[in-house]
């Protein structure tokens, strides 16, 4: 990509969060399949978003499960970047008004004490990082309209990102298997969407595993204090204004996210 065409892209996403109006996608100005081009407009407007006072907490990893991957037609995972304007407390409503086109996926989440190793990291240097695990919910939105997104459209979109809501109840990732926990999400009591961990890479340490070499590829690591959504469970879902939202994930417990009505 030419620089003026990574800011085009830039700009056609940032326009979306500023007017509130979903954009035309912008894998026309990419080379097909031009990943790394896609990440440096993240970069952009990442770096737009920390000048203007976010602050950076974490990385959500994406389309680490078959049936999303399926639902947006990609093949790959994905990362984008958390900042601390994402995150909401359970039972907090969430606005209509601060999302474009959400849908919402149930996932597992890592907190890092230490920094990943500067070399090839393994499944045992992520356990070995992680203080604790917690159940998530993740309200990932599209900047572009449609959800008519490839693999390059989401990646320059920071990923899909939205917000984000965690549960409270911190456990070791060594007291739970995790690949084996079942995961069921429901909307006002009804079953929406239902997995277990092995739906996100096999294993959501996997999930973080390819995140952190991934990062390091990129020049940007895993660093001790940060928060991670390793992907979701099982198929994401639109959220419905008004509804509440429930995810349990076996061995971790119960998170709820509550949408105001449309319009609110």
């Amino acid at each position: 990509m030419t620089e003026q065409q990574l800011t085009e892209a830039a700009e056609r996403l940032h326009e979306a969060v500023r007017t509130g109006r979903p954009c035309a996608p912008v894998r026309d100005l990419f080379a097909p399949g031009d990943v790394d081009g896609a990440y440096a407009v993240q970069r952009l407007n990442v770096a737009r978003a920390q000048a203007a006072g976010a602050r950076r907490v974490g990385r959500k990893i994406g389309l680490t499960s078959v049936a999303v991957q399926r639902q947006l037609g990609v093949d790959q995972p994905d990362f984008g970047t958390l900042f601390d304007s994402m995150a909401v407390g359970q039972d907090e409503p969430i606005a209509a008004t601060r999302l474009l086109q959400p849908k919402i996926e149930a996932e597992v989440a890592f907190v890092l004490a230490v920094d990943l190793p500067d070399r090839p990291v393994t499944t045992l240097d992520v356990l070995r990082a992680t203080e604790f695990v917690l159940p998530a919910l993740e309200v990932v939105d599209s900047r572009v309209a449609a959800w008519d997104i490839t693999i390059v459209d989401t990646v320059a979109d920071n990923a899909s990102s939205g917000l984000f809501v965690l549960g409270t109840r911190p456990v070791s990732p060594g007291a739970i298997d995790l690949p084996a926990a079942p995961m069921r999400l429901d909307r006002d009591g009804v079953e929406v969407s239902a997995g277990a961990g092995a739906a996100c890479l096999g294993d959501p340490v996997n999930a973080v595993v390819w995140l952190a070499n991934t990062a390091q590829r990129l020049g940007d690591p895993l660093r001790g204090g940060e928060l991670v959504l390793s992907g979701a469970l099982g198929p994401m879902v639109p959220v419905t204004p008004g509804a509440r939202y429930a995810a349990t994930i076996g061995g971790l417990g119960t998170v709820r996210a509550t949408f105001g009505e449309e319009g609110q």
